[in-house]
């Protein structure tokens, strides 16, 4: 079975954002790899909350392309990039499914309500955190 796996930078102070919702302070993975890469080469589909894939597409291109992406909203009418697709259903009947199907492991992306339904459901199999400090 794959595995889920929530991969996430963090401030020490349990944040990934600043105050004003800035991510400047997080690390330059073209400086330093921190095992990013092997990770990323480890998955073959990313799931995220509707906010965090907002924050993703203010980043620039979809950085996921060639990822099954999978983003939950409780909002049908919800606009994607024609390489995500939008999920409706229950996040965690959803990702039951998901994890029962072939392939490489699954990245869960971000942070909220999503994150807390599947750990409460007992399907986060493993973290990668990377804690930094910022001035804020």
């Amino acid at each position: 079975m794959r595995k889920l796996i929530l991969y996430i930078a963090t401030s020490l102070d349990g944040k990934i954002a600043r105050r004003d919702g800035a991510i400047d302070w997080l690390p330059d993975p073209s400086s330093e790899d921190y095992g990013y890469q092997e990770f990323y080469d480890s998955i073959d589909t990313v799931i995220m909350g509707y906010n965090t894939y907002e924050v993703c597409l203010g980043l620039g291109d979809w950085y996921y392309r060639g990822k099954a992406s999978y983003i939950f909203s409780r909002h049908p009418d919800r606009e994607v990039l024609p390489d995500v697709q939008l999920v409706t259903d229950d996040p965690v009947a959803f990702v039951r499914e998901l994890k029962a199907r072939e392939g490489k492991d699954i990245w869960l992306v971000g942070v909220g309500e999503i994150n807390t339904l599947l750990h409460d459901a007992g399907l986060i199999d493993g973290a990668v955190l990377l804690t930094r400090t910022h001035d804020d």
